[in-house]
């Protein structure tokens, strides 16, 4: 079946209208395997026909999910970027905690964006179990969003691979996952420190939702968007970002190029970006 550069802008424009993810004109192969699978599945023959059902007859986009499952990459595992997320525990969660202890508010939120298969809002958890003293006081809530409801069903599952777990920690292993054959169980006093929920990040009343937080964590995900939805992110970020919070954003991408609204800090070594305090 053939898809034309022509189909191919068509169909990557109605993506990226409806969740803010854009493929440059090299991801057509990419884009095209996955749709001919749709497609085929369907029983659907012409890329004019699976745009009208994804437009007019997919009420309630259980199709447009199904698409979205396929398109998006997730690729992870436990313990990622550690210089960045040793930053997070020793500096900025420390730094948090000990204005919030001086305010009486023992509340702590953080919120894993484009959290894939689990793996960083449960490292986050493991931080936060081990940084903060007298942790019985506090109310963690840590969140892990992500557009893909089957990635979803598998973080809250909390069950990994050998691969996900091989820059754990020895001790944090031992302590906070159980050996199941050939896999690893998230241990329940970190997996109730976690919820999962579908956010599309270019949906408003999704991203409403998302308010008070402390820390959030959208690494590598908005590299998959282009210049306009970053910045439409970038600004729901920053009002679900309680004064004084944090964004970490991945290695090779940059808050400065995107919004001018967040403070540039060098903690431990790397640049964090912080919402003003007032």
């Amino acid at each position: 079946m053939q898809i034309t550069i022509k189909d191919f802008i068509r169909f990557r424009d109605f993506v990226y209208n409806r969740c803010g993810i854009f493929f440059e004109t090299k991801k057509i192969y990419f884009v095209k395997k996955r749709l001919l699978s749709r497609m085929d599945h369907l029983g659907i023959t012409n890329i004019n026909d699976y745009l009208n059902l994804l437009n007019y007859r997919d009420k309630d986009d259980t199709e447009f999910q199904a698409l979205i499952n396929l398109l998006t990459t997730n690729e992870t595992y436990f313990f990622r970027e550690f210089d960045q997320l040793a930053t997070f525990g020793e500096h900025c969660l420390v730094e948090i905690s000990d204005k919030k202890e001086e305010e009486d508010d023992r509340i702590i939120r953080a919120w894993s964006a484009g959290c894939s298969t689990g793996e960083e809002p449960y490292t986050l958890a493991i931080i936060i179990r081990e940084i903060l003293e007298d942790l019985d006081l506090w109310q963690v809530k840590v969140y892990g969003t992500d557009i893909d409801t089957n990635v979803l069903n598998r973080c809250r599952k909390g069950v990994y691979s050998p691969r996900s777990v091989k820059d754990v920690p020895d001790e944090y292993l031992a302590t906070y996952f159980s050996r199941e054959d050939e896999k690893y169980r998230i241990k329940p006093r970190i997996k109730e420190m976690v919820s999962f929920k579908q956010v599309n990040l270019m949906d408003k009343l999704s991203m409403l939702q998302m308010r008070r937080m402390d820390f959030i964590f959208c690494r590598n995900v908005l590299i998959y968007f282009d210049e306009a939805s970053r910045r439409e992110v970038a600004g729901w970020f920053y009002d679900a970002l309680r004064p004084g919070g944090y964004v970490f954003l991945g290695h090779s991408e940059s808050m400065s190029r995107i919004s001018t609204a967040f403070r540039i800090k060098k903690m431990g070594g790397m640049i964090v970006y912080q919402k003003p305090a007032g």
